[in-house]
């Protein structure tokens, strides 16, 4: 299914527009509020608690962004939503109750954060409970993953709804990866077999072969994380449209 145009009017607020020096945490409800009353799309990201809630959440660890310690995974969804995140009076929601916060007001890009921990295959708990949610939700949304193998579950799951694959340079030494499966990726050879429609690339890794090409094919590009004017201006030499923060694009 083709990327809706919604998708590729306004710039896509990463994590929400979020300004922590502010008491406006990412992937908050304060961040998402913030892009809404702005009109820019959100991207959200999604993790999994130890009984299978989707939970809105970055890390895979809690200290980052909540000062706690410990693994996401290993919590319950009860006991992570009463987790307040740093520097703000949000606590961790629920991927449920967000999308009745946000209730179509804008469109969302939801990041499936990789829970076989090497790009694998076992995936398959998390993609349910996001698309059972996705199947309640009348509002714009498209999924991704920089796993294919999740991209892929939720062509069967969610066949409706707009599916990608966040997609990378995968410079050596910035993932935990095998060099096996950073070159496959790199090369982005499942955009196909997972019914793909477009894809968020790094912005700074634009100029590739083939990114061109599956532009050429009709591709949707998006790019991620756009932190100033400047690189917007080059990104959008490229991408159809940018994830962003740290400043407000024009």
């Amino acid at each position: 299914m083709s990327l809706p145009p919604e998708f590729l009017i306004r710039p896509i607020a990463h994590r929400g527009l979020h300004d922590r020096e502010n008491g406006i945490a990412e992937n908050s409800r304060a961040a998402f509020q913030a892009a809404i009353d702005r009109g820019y799309g959100i991207e959200l990201d999604v993790q999994m608690s130890a009984d299978g809630e989707a939970l809105v959440f970055h890390d895979y660890d809690l200290r980052r962004l909540t000062g706690q310690s410990g693994a996401v995974r290993l919590r319950l969804g009860e006991e992570l939503r009463a987790i307040q995140l740093s520097d703000s009076k949000d606590r961790i929601d629920s991927f449920s109750d967000i999308l009745q916060f946000i209730d179509g007001a804008v469109p969302i890009l939801i990041e499936i954060k990789d829970q076989d921990g090497g790009m694998g295959p076992k995936v398959g708990t998390l993609e349910n409970v996001v698309s059972d949610a996705l199947h309640a939700y009348s509002g714009q949304a498209a999924v991704m993953s920089f796993n294919p193998h999740t991209v892929g579950v939720m062509a069967q799951l969610c066949p409706d709804r707009p599916r990608g694959i966040v997609t990378s340079s995968y410079r050596k030494g910035e993932w935990p990866l095998s060099d096996m499966t950073r070159d496959h990726l790199r090369g982005i050879p499942d955009f196909d077999d997972v019914g793909a429609s477009f894809i968020s690339h790094e912005h700074d890794d634009l100029g590739r072969d083939r990114v061109a090409e599956l532009k050429s094919r009709g591709a949707s590009i998006l790019c991620w994380t756009v932190r100033n004017q400047a690189e917007q201006t080059k990104a959008l030499e490229i991408a159809d449209n940018i994830t962003f923060e740290d400043y407000l694009p024009s």
